[in-house]
């Protein structure tokens, strides 16, 4: 069935529907009804405006294309899998959750809790501001993504993230077993209490980085303005620049260019360790 310029407001408008194209229509009003797909299987949403609240929850085979989703819409999907969302904006607090088989291309995020504990995310060519961006999410794919966040990635597990801006703080909190390559990383406290994390051929930036980690790998790293890296972390590490210093570091070996500024490569040194920091000519 295919529905084409109308506008529905009224509450569950087209709820439970079944192989449903809607085309260039709005879900506003003054009915201010919410729910408007909710229960529903093979739906098509093309040039649409939502604009009122929870319209995708409980869906099957969902396809978004070219649609807005405004702040008043919130969170948009819930409890859905096999979604594609393309070339659409998502402005509603608290969109995708608990999804998963989702694949987002070519998308605007602007959504405060975006994406927590969905499984099975592939995030492409997107731009997104987020704070708590990504949470407690499984097995994610990101590629070229420009992120504006906070504490993003906290909880992550089984992920890849390539070619991608983020600009965050306490980035990837609790993470497990997720790789980061090529990327610029503007943040403070990045990875804390992760586990199995590796970061190839990235340019991080900000202070404390990679504290209580354990089997941390940086491979052909920058760490820019870092202080007090890698306190209490197993860690094996190859950074192409020096840092401002490093303090405590718990095991493994850490080889970073030697330099004759003063103020760069302190190794504070407090408590007992096994890792051994070598330092090389450039």
């Amino acid at each position: 069935m295919e529905i084409e310029n109308q506008e529905f407001d009224e509450e569950r408008a087209l709820y439970n529907s079944q192989g449903v194209i809607a085309r260039n229509c709005r879900f506003d009003g003054p009915a201010d009804g919410e729910s408007a797909f909710k229960e529903s299987h093979d739906i098509v949403a093309e040039h649409c405006y939502f604009n009122l609240r929870y319209p995708f929850w409980h869906n099957d085979d969902t396809t978004i294309l070219n649609c807005e989703m405004t702040d008043t819409c919130r969170a948009a999907l819930w409890y859905s899998k096999n979604v594609i969302i393309q070339s659409s904006l998502m402005h509603g607090i608290k969109a995708v959750r608990e999804c998963s088989n989702v694949f987002i291309n070519d998308c605007d995020i602007v959504s405060p809790e975006f994406g927590w504990s969905t499984k099975n995310l592939t995030i492409k060519n997107t731009s997104a501001n987020s704070e708590y961006f990504l949470m407690n999410t499984n097995r994610v794919t990101i590629d070229k993504l420009k992120l504006k966040g906070k504490y993003s990635f906290q909880y992550m597990r089984n992920s890849s993230v390539v070619d991608s801006e983020l600009d965050t703080k306490d980035a990837f909190w609790h993470a497990k077993n997720v790789t980061i390559k090529n990327c610029n990383i503007n943040g403070e406290y990045i990875g804390w209490y992760s586990k199995n994390l590796t970061f190839e051929n990235c340019t991080i930036s900000g202070t404390q980085p990679f504290c209580y980690c354990k089997n941390l790998r940086l491979i052909n790293c920058r760490l820019d303005n870092a202080d007090l890296a890698f306190e209490k972390s197993s860690v094996k590490a190859t950074l192409s620049a020096p840092v401002i210093s490093i303090k405590n570091p718990a095991s493994g070996k850490i080889v970073l260019p030697k330099t004759e500024d003063e103020h760069l490569n302190q190794i504070i040194s407090t408590e007992k360790g096994t890792c051994k920091i070598i330092q090389v000519p450039f």
